[in-house]
């Protein structure tokens, strides 16, 4: 299976080229089925053509930069078509990981043509039995194309003027089915609670049922009110994902409310469509990553989040959903921590923005993964958002909120969660509730 490496990779590009890792498997001769994926996604096919010359080879092909054998196996980890019979009724399934490289005059500064290059048809490619992006270096030609993230992670704490801590958030549930009314009222008692971040569901957008104008007409007063009278700003991020007028409208529609988050699922709206609401917005952007199982459900095929969420970060997102310890999907600890690290870790060198942005810990998470998150990322630049984790607590809304925090409190200060909780009801009472 690919392997992670824990180190950061290097930020500079020298030759200006983008180079990309990935894992592979592959019944044929390495040296072979590399070559054919590095011709495949820059100049070459399947046999030379007549305007193929040496000169447009020499300043167009891909080039393989390191080639690393690891381990085989003998079954394919993918379906294969027939083998070739010079490959033998048993052949084994070498797998190497591998870095290959282009020319950026081939695309240019373009995230669409970028993923076509680094995730396209080398995927579909017969030669392999396994293939994986595992990790980008991009020239900072990029960074000078696209605006990447305006408020980041310190733009979004200067928004609710919140610093040393990690923001607490909530999702809307249920999913769907509740009223502007409903929402309305699930807001109020969140934000009375002291909740720093809520968000809609992905599955949320603009149904009949809670449209959002109705849902920002409902939700935007309560919280002016709210922070005229406690000075307490909460961020609400507005699911505006649609259609790429209607986002900009609805946009506008939250801005003019006095909002300041609208939240998009990425995958959902596209790389091009995300690039335009960002030179839009004034708003800060929640990106949700719902779709990102089919990317990275099986370890044999797809792309790690390393590689995924910088086409997303130069695209224009302030936050970006990174899973959660012991969640409830299929994702282990380690992948969820590694992604977070991704978010925050900056993609250009100075004098080139870093383009970090706000993790977001979500799915099943409540006061008792508080800790371990801590323990593991060593930082508070994340938004916590729970659920369950706070609607479910047996001592309500408010005091959901309260062991969050307490939870925080704790793991920031050093003091054991289990000590703390013996002099704060509301955490002990989560802790009891949800640990399994």
């Amino acid at each position: 299976m690919p392997k992670n490496s824990d180190a950061p990779p290097s930020l500079a590009i020298q030759d200006g080229r983008i180079r990309a890792t990935y894992w592979i498997e592959t019944p044929f001769p390495l040296e072979d089925a590399v070559a054919v994926l590095a011709g495949e996604q820059s100049c070459g096919t399947f046999t030379r053509l007549p305007g193929e010359t040496d000169a447009l080879r020499a300043a167009a092909s891909a080039v393989v930069e390191r080639l690393t054998p690891l381990d085989s196996v003998a079954q394919p980890s993918l379906p294969m078509r027939s083998l070739p019979s010079r490959l033998g009724p048993h052949p084994r399934y070498q797998r190497a990981e591998i870095e290959i490289s282009w020319p950026f005059d081939n695309l240019g500064a373009s995230l669409p043509n970028l993923m076509a290059t680094v995730a396209g048809n080398l995927f579909e490619l017969r030669e392999f039995s396994g293939l994986r992006l595992l990790d980008l270096r991009l020239p900072p030609s990029f960074a000078q194309a696209y605006p990447g993230p305006q408020f980041g992670i310190s733009g979004t704490r200067a928004l609710l003027g919140l610093q040393g801590r990690p923001l607490i958030g909530t999702i809307i549930k249920p999913s769907v089915g509740l009223s502007p009314a409903a929402t309305v009222s699930l807001v109020r008692q969140l934000a009375d609670a002291g909740i720093d971040f809520i968000k809609d569901d992905e599955l949320q957008g603009n149904g009949p049922h809670n449209r959002l104008r109705d849902r920002v007409d409902a939700v935007m007063p309560v919280l002016k009110k709210h922070a005229q009278r406690t000075g307490h700003q909460v961020m609400y991020a507005f699911n505006i994902t649609d259609e790429l007028d209607t986002m900009l409208h609805n946009h506008d529609y939250v801005r003019a409310a006095g909002g300041n988050c609208v939240m998009v699922t990425v995958a959902s709206v596209g790389l091009p469509a995300l690039v335009h609401l960002r030179k839009h917005s004034q708003l800060a952007i929640h990106g949700h990553r719902a779709g990102w199982g089919l990317y990275s459900r099986s370890p044999h095929i797809g792309m790690e989040y390393a590689a995924y969420q910088q086409f997303w970060r130069l695209a224009g997102v302030d936050h970006l959903h990174v899973n959660g310890l012991r969640n409830k999907f299929s994702e282990p600890d380690a992948s969820v921590i590694r992604s977070a690290q991704a978010c925050t870790r900056p993609m250009f060198a100075p004098p080139y923005p870093g383009c970090e942005v706000m993790p977001v810990f979500s799915s099943g998470q409540t006061a008792e993964q508080v800790a371990d998150t801590y323990q593991a990322l060593g930082s508070t630049d994340l938004i916590y958002c729970c659920g369950g984790g706070i609607m479910g607590h047996p001592g309500g809304v408010p005091q959901g909120v309260l062991s969050l925090q307490e939870a925080w409190e704790a793991a920031v200060r050093g003091v054991d969660l289990e000590v703390h909780a013996q002099t704060h009801p509301a955490l002990a009472q989560a802790i009891a509730a949800f640990r399994s």
